[in-house]
C-alpha cells in the first residue's frame, strides 16, 4: 500500500455513528455547501474536465451544474428518506432503521468524472458514510479537485479522500477490513472482476456497467423530432455515455427518410477545439479508444451489408479525433450491434415494426436504457414495457435525473442509484423489536 493510500485511509479512520440521525442536520449542511461550490467553479472544472478528457465545456458546465442539483435534491429529502419506519406487527414495537456502513470505496470513470462520482457520493455522504474514491488515471487533476472542494465547502477531509492507484491494485481495496462497501462504474468486463473480489470478501456493491442502448423509431414517428434527439442522445459527450443512443431501430417503411435527417443533424456536429463554447464535438479521451472505435467501424463494414453514410476515417491531426460517423444497413453479429461503442457513431438497423424492434433491440447482453419513438402513446408505452433495460424513455432520450432511479440489468450491471433507492443501497436496514411489555 502506498503513503497515498494509507494517508487516505488515515484521514478518514474515525469512527461512524451507527444512527443515520446523528449529525443529519450537519450533513445536510454539508451537502448545500458543497452545492454552492459547485456552482461556483463550474467554469474552472468544466475547463478540468475538457483538457483531461476532451468534452466541450459547455457540457462539462452542465455536469457541474447537474452535480449540484444532486447534492441539493438529497439535502431537501435526505430526513425523509433516512426516517424510522413503523411496521404494524403483534410486538409492542417494530421499527426498521437506516444506519450507514462505513468507508464505501469509489471505483469511478473518466467520461462524467464529476457527475459519476457525486451521483454517488451525494446521498452516501447524506446517510452518513464516508469514502475512498479510486478515479479514473487520465483523470487525476479532477480526482484531486473533488477531494479539495468537498474539505473546502464542508470545512473536514475526513469524508471524501482520493489515492491514485493502478486497476490492478483495487481488489486489494477491496480486501481491506476497512472497506464496507463498494460502488463501481465503468465497462462489463472491469465489473465482473470488481464483483468477484466483492464476492470473496462479502463487501456489497453497486455496478453501473456498459450498454448497447437501442432507440426504437417506429414507423408513425415524428422523424423530425426523432432524428434531432436519436443526434443529441448520440454525441453526447463525444459519444462516451454508457446510456448514449448506440443502436438505432427504424422501422422499414421510414428508414431511409429517417437517415437522411439523422445525417443532416450529425452534420452540425463537427469537430473543433472542445475548449471553445460553440463546440459540440471535441476528441476522444485517449487514441487508445478511438482506434477501438474505428476497429469496430471497419469490422461492421467488412461483412458488405453495412454502409458507410459518412463519417468513419481517422482524420489527419494530432489527437484523438474522430468525426460524426453514421453507418446505415447494420445487423446481428457485427460489432456495432453486438458490443458498445464509445465514441461518435451511429449504426441504424432496419426493423419491420414494433414486434421486430423489440425482438432486436433486447438481442444484447446489455440492459441499461432504450427509448421509443411513436405518436400513438399507447403502443409507445407497450413497447417500452417490453424492452429490457432500467430505463426506458418514449419520444425523448434516456438521461439520469436525481429524483429516479437508475441502474441496469444483465450485462448493465445490478443496484441503483439516485432517488430513494439510491441512498438506500449504502445503509444497514436494520430492524427494532420492543416485545409487549
Amino acid at each position: 500500500m502506498n503513503a497515498m493510500t494509507q494517508a487516505a485511509f488515515h484521514r478518514l479512520s474515525d469512527p461512524v455513528p451507527d444512527s443515520c440521525h446523528g449529525g443529519l442536520d450537519e450533513r445536510v449542511g454539508w451537502l448545500r455547501a458543497i452545492a454552492d461550490r459547485l456552482e461556483s467553479e463550474a467554469g474552472p472544472l468544466a475547463m478540468l474536465m475538457a483538457k483531461e478528457m476532451g468534452k466541450p465545456v459547455t457540457q462539462g458546465r452542465s455536469e457541474a451544474e447537474k452535480c449540484a442539483w444532486v447534492c441539493r435534491y438529497y439535502a431537501d429529502h435526505a430526513v425523509d428518506f433516512l426516517a424510522d419506519e413503523t411496521i404494524d406487527t403483534d410486538r409492542a414495537e417494530s421499527l426498521v432503521t437506516r444506519a450507514p456502513l462505513g468507508l464505501v470505496l469509489a471505483v469511478m470513470p473518466w467520461n462524467f468524472p464529476l457527475w459519476q462520482t457525486f451521483r454517488f457520493a451525494a446521498p452516501a455522504l447524506a446517510a452518513g458514510n464516508r469514502i475512498l474514491l479510486k478515479h479514473a488515471s487520465n483523470v487525476p487533476g479532477c480526482a484531486a479537485a473533488i477531494d479539495r472542494l468537498i474539505a473546502d465547502a464542508t470545512g473536514s477531509d475526513r469524508l471524501l479522500a482520493h489515492v491514485e492507484v493502478p486497476g490492478s491494485q483495487v481488489k486489494d481495496l477491496i480486501a481491506d477490513d476497512r472497506v464496507a462497501a463498494v460502488t463501481f462504474t465503468g465497462s462489463t468486463r472491469a465489473g465482473r472482476k470488481l464483483a468477484s473480489a466483492c464476492g470473496e470478501h462479502l463487501k456489497k456493491c453497486v455496478l453501473e456497467l456498459g450498454g448497447s442502448d437501442p432507440y426504437l423509431v417506429l414507423e408513425d414517428a415524428d422523424l423530425d423530432h426523432a432524428a434531432a434527439t436519436c443526434a443529441a442522445a448520440r454525441m453526447i459527450n463525444n459519444g462516451q455515455s454508457c446510456i448514449a443512443a448506440k443502436r438505432l431501430l427504424v422501422a422499414a417503411p421510414v428508414h431511409d427518410e429517417f437517415v437522411d435527417r439523422l445525417r443532416a443533424e450529425l452534420a452540425a456536429y463537427e469537430m473543433a477545439d472542445p475548449l471553445d463554447p460553440g463546440t459540440k464535438l471535441g476528441p476522444l479521451a485517449r487514441e487508445d479508444l478511438r482506434d477501438a472505435l474505428h476497429d469496430q467501424v471497419q469490422r461492421s463494414l467488412g461483412d458488405n451489408t453495412a454502409k458507410l453514410i459518412m463519417g468513419g476515417e481517422i482524420p489527419d491531426r494530432e489527437g484523438a479525433w474522430y468525426p460524426a460517423t453514421l453507418v446505415a444497413g447494420v445487423r446481428r453479429g457485427t460489432p456495432l450491434f453486438e458490443e458498445e461503442t464509445f465514441g461518435p457513431v451511429a449504426a441504424v438497423v432496419r426493423v419491420n415494426g414494433a414486434t421486430d424492434g423489440v425482438e432486436l433491440a433486447n438481442a444484447t447482453s446489455f440492459g441499461l436504457g432504450a427509448a421509443v419513438f411513436s405518436e400513438d402513446l399507447d403502443l409507445a408505452r407497450r413497447t417500452a414495457r417490453q424492452l429490457k433495460a432500467g430505463t426506458v424513455a418514449i419520444n425523448t432520450q434516456v438521461v439520469s435525473d436525481p429524483r429516479l432511479p437508475f441502474g441496469g440489468t444483465k450485462d448493465s450491471g445490478w443496484g441503483r442509484e439516485l432517488g430513494r433507492a439510491g441512498i438506500h443501497e449504502f445503509v444497514n436496514l436494520k430492524t427494532l423489536l420492543r416485545e409487549t411489555s
